[in-house]
């Protein structure tokens, strides 16, 4: 069974998908889908050890070797990235077992766990697959399930936020595929390390050069990265709650998983970095992302909205570490991944919460909140705080990093935007909570008659992620020894 993991890491999810479909029961649909996250997630956690052992993982599907097969390929650095998508997705399913029941009617249940466990199917099988076009397949697959994921939302503002989701994710998605096409025509295969080995010695650099091209707009698009990230504010503000924290913590994350793979893996560092200087577009992206939409969000007055927005403000100091092309830039990139996929996933659960007990996210309105909810409160700010980097959190491992790979890089004016950035996320999560605990109740200071704290079933998987988040920040080492070795392997090229 041990020689079977990689395959049984997408199937099990896959095959209940139809299985929710089938037994059309909101309770039963619900445990399908938990349990199976659950086992994937044991299974990413398996091959993590493994591949830590005994080195990176090839799995031909159905006995036929590569480039003739289909390849699956496991090394670290996908290898964390499955096992951060299944454990928030697992976590989140949890949550969503009271969220998505007054969220969403009874008998939408079973399409809604459907959906999701499709959507957890494409992400993981995009990170594990060693095939480029198979990458497009389980893009696809991911997608369509995200955009009716979205759709579910109860504001009639989420089937425009999904529709525009639907176009935008398709240009992105057409780009990707046209780049794949070309890298076919250059090279005759599709696996990614024969890819890696036969792009140097192509007869056809053009046509490589055009599917690089396609590749960098296609991905940017889907991992929002700024300026190309118009779908996201909307997807996350009206989709719901349980839907935007699972998105926020793993679909930007797998597309910038890609990114790594196709530039690092099979470009490669010299071509990407050297002869065509990416870092030329990644670096003003990113720090236009962190500058400019941690001032939008200051602005906000929605609590949704004003996390997307940090949202790709954050995947812009992603998108910095990678442009460094360095190994410590590479660990502070793909240590934030993780880190903010759990500061982000809990602080929307926080949100989903205060929406699920006062039935808005208006930020002005949630003056006095901590009286009356003071659990959720307390969550929302130790996240909020690793949001902004404060000591002892995971956001303060991910940008202590980030900036000491920028003065490594001798890049000191990239480390001083990091820090005013750093500011702004001051301002506007400070905004919420001096709402939250100080400024008085429209009340007259009085709590709200049937004001309480969510279910406990919403609080303690939030607390679970909040929880994890405090460890990783106090024990940031074990995390960057993990990241680390995955920008080793990255630079290092296929093994």
């Amino acid at each position: 069974m041990t020689e079977q993991l990689p395959a049984l890491q997408i199937l099990i999810t896959m095959l209940a998908a139809p299985v929710c479909v089938l037994v059309r029961h909101a309770k039963v649909s619900w445990a399908i889908a938990f349990g199976a996250n659950v086992f994937a997630f044991w299974v990413a956690w398996q091959l993590l050890l493994q591949v830590q052992d005994t080195g990176a993982i090839r799995y031909a599907l159905g006995g036929w070797a590569a480039p003739t097969g289909i390849e699956y390929y496991i090394d670290t650095v996908n290898a964390a990235i499955v096992m951060l998508v299944a454990g928030i997705s697992s976590v989140v399913l949890l949550y969503a077992y009271s969220s998505v029941s007054k969220a969403i009617p009874k008998a939408k249940h079973y399409l809604f766990y459907a959906a999701w466990l499709l959507c957890v199917t494409g992400l993981m099988g995009i990170v594990i697959t060693g095939d480029a076009f198979n990458v497009f397949v389980f893009l696809e697959v991911s997608s369509l399930a995200t955009y009716m994921l979205i759709s579910f939302g109860d504001d009639r503002r989420a089937l425009t936020a999904s529709f525009r989701y639907l176009i935008l994710g398709s240009v992105g998605a057409s780009f990707i595929l046209i780049g794949i096409g070309f890298l076919y025509a250059a090279t005759g295969t599709l696996n990614m390390i024969d890819l890696a080995e036969r792009i140097p010695d192509s007869q056809s650099q053009r046509a490589v050069l055009v599917a690089f091209s396609f590749i960098t707009i296609g991905v940017l698009i889907k991992a929002a990265v700024f300026p190309l990230h118009a779908w996201l504010p909307n997807a996350y503000t009206y989709a719901p709650v349980a839907v935007t924290a699972f998105l926020a913590g793993t679909a930007t994350k797998v597309s910038l998983y890609v990114l790594l793979r196709f530039f690092f893996s099979v470009f490669g560092e010299d071509y990407s970095f050297g002869q065509l200087f990416l870092n030329g577009i990644l670096l003003p992206a990113a720090i236009g992302g962190f500058l400019l939409m941690s001032l939008v969000a200051v602005f906000q007055t929605d609590l949704r909205r004003m996390l997307a927005y940090s949202s790709v403000a954050q995947i812009g100091y992603i998108v910095a570490g990678f442009s460094m092309a360095s190994q410590a830039g590479l660990a502070a990139g793909i240590v934030h991944i993780v880190n903010h996929a759990l500061i982000k996933a809990s602080l929307f659960m926080a949100v989903g919460c205060i929406i699920y007990r006062v039935g808005h996210a208006h930020i002005p309105s949630l003056d006095n909140l901590f009286k009356r909810m003071p659990f959720t409160c307390v969550a929302f700010m130790l996240s909020g705080a690793g949001l902004i980097g404060i000591p002892l959190t995971v956001g303060f491992v991910s940008k202590f990093t980030l900036i000491g790979a920028a003065m490594d890089e001798g890049w000191w004016l990239l480390a001083a935007l990091i820090l005013i950035s750093s500011l702004l996320a001051v301002i506007y999560i400070g905004r919420v909570v001096e709402i939250m605990l100080f400024r008085q109740s429209r009340e007259g200071g009085q709590a709200s008659t049937g004001m309480a704290e969510a279910p406990l079933s919403m609080l303690i998987p939030m607390y679970a992620l909040v929880i994890v988040a405090l460890y990783f920040g106090i024990y940031g080492s074990e995390t960057l020894g993990v990241a680390n070795e995955a920008a080793l392997q990255l630079l290092g090229g296929f093994k």
